[in-house]
């Protein structure tokens, strides 16, 4: 069934209405409405969101929106920018943020070993943690494994109701054998990331997040879930493929599995805040922000061509001139999030209720974001549409 595509503009009605009745009417974002339109008529995502925050040449035009496709299945309720959803790996951002105020605070060391912080915990099966250093876990060039490249994943479906301890999961990847390539993306890094934190502060990370970024923005939508597979609050439906090949509901899902590297549960208004927040220099000193921003290749068969990546965020090139930095983050429950900040501050988040499943859908999806960044009113004065 395909949908109408919706274009919100997010200015204040007062505002809006004492404009002079000459001014420039808003652009139409005419290239990132076709593109969020191909995702759900094309791609078979039930819903898609775009929320764009940035400089505008027209008052009163710097934040909009596009939606298209339905938030729920079953009642048919539209897609929204303000529905909450499960970032996944969007989370590592928020976590390495921490890690470098740390460092910040001359706490830890980037470039000190793992052994340092947690004696004992990564020896065996090749692994050392006397050789993988703190800021190889943010970038992920430690060498180690993906937990969840092991074979009880390969169902996850089974395991969407399993509490899943931290030690736990280092334990299944480091029986793992370690990656050929040297940049390789495994959550794990960031759930080791986590135990440094808790090790050096004395407090869990997650309590630290919170206390650290999501409390001082006042980031209202963004919590961690623990061991509850509801999501809290207004919040969009999420759907997968089950092991029998028919689309399935995935909403419900215990994320302790994904820990500080994948758990948070927020809002694109919530992620443009603290992107937005951290580029701008409110969560890190320059110093830290650009020790995050010094970046090696990644593997584009395990991110996307182009790509490169610093502590705790992916960089992309844009067809219009210059870049965007931020994260995407997928749960198999069928959440797909990204958040991103480019030429002159725009920032960009998107949220899908169900992951891409062929390599066009993913393509199309990054389309989006370029699209986002590149669409007429950017702060390069390029235009896509």
């Amino acid at each position: 069934m395909a949908w109408a595509v919706t274009l919100v503009l997010l200015a204040a009605p007062l505002a809006a209405a004492r404009a002079p009745a000459a001014s420039r009417p808003c652009a139409t974002h005419e290239a990132v409405r076709r593109s969020v339109q191909r995702l759900v008529t094309e791609d078979r995502i039930p819903g898609a969101a775009v929320l764009v925050n940035g400089r505008s040449a027209v008052p009163g035009c710097a934040r909009w929106a596009v939606t298209d496709g339905v938030a729920d299945l079953r009642t048919g309720r539209r897609t929204n920018t303000t529905d909450r959803l499960r970032i996944g790996s969007i989370t590592k951002t928020f976590t390495a943020t921490v890690v470098l105020q740390l460092a910040a605070e001359h706490r830890l060391s980037l470039d000190a070993p793992v052994e340092r912080y947690l004696p004992g915990l990564i020896q065996g099966h090749g692994h050392d943690g006397r050789r993988i250093t703190v800021r190889q876990l943010l970038q992920h060039t430690s060498g180690l494994p993906d937990y969840l490249e092991a074979s009880e994943w390969a169902n996850p479906e089974a395991l969407r109701r399993r509490h899943f301890e931290p030690r736990e999961l280092i334990a299944d990847a480091i029986r793992l054998p370690r990656p050929e390539q040297s940049w390789h993306y495994a959550t794990t890094n960031y759930v080791v990331a986590g135990l440094i934190v808790q090790a050096v502060t004395g407090h869990s990370p997650e309590s630290e997040i919170t206390r650290r970024v999501i409390l001082p923005l006042g980031l209202r939508d963004t919590y961690w879930p623990g061991d509850d597979p509801r999501i809290q609050g207004p919040h969009s439906q999420s759907y997968f493929t089950d092991a029998a090949g028919h689309r399935a509901d995935g909403t419900d899902w215990n994320m302790t599995f994904g820990d500080v590297g994948g758990a948070l549960v927020s809002t694109p208004e919530d992620l443009t805040r603290f992107a937005t927040a951290l580029f701008g220099g409110r969560l890190l000193p320059m110093a830290q922000l650009a020790e995050m921003r010094r970046t090696v290749a990644a593997d584009p068969d395990r991110l996307w061509p182009g790509a490169r990546y610093g502590l705790g965020l992916i960089t992309t090139p844009l067809s219009c001139g210059g870049a965007w930095w931020g994260h995407a983050g997928t749960v198999p429950g069928g959440h797909r999030a990204l958040v991103a900040v480019g030429p002159g501050g725009r920032s960009v988040a998107v949220a899908l209720n169900a992951v891409p499943a062929t390599l066009q859908a993913e393509l199309d999806f990054l389309d989006v974001v370029d699209k986002a960044f590149c669409d007429e009113g950017s702060p390069n004065g390029r235009t896509t549409a």
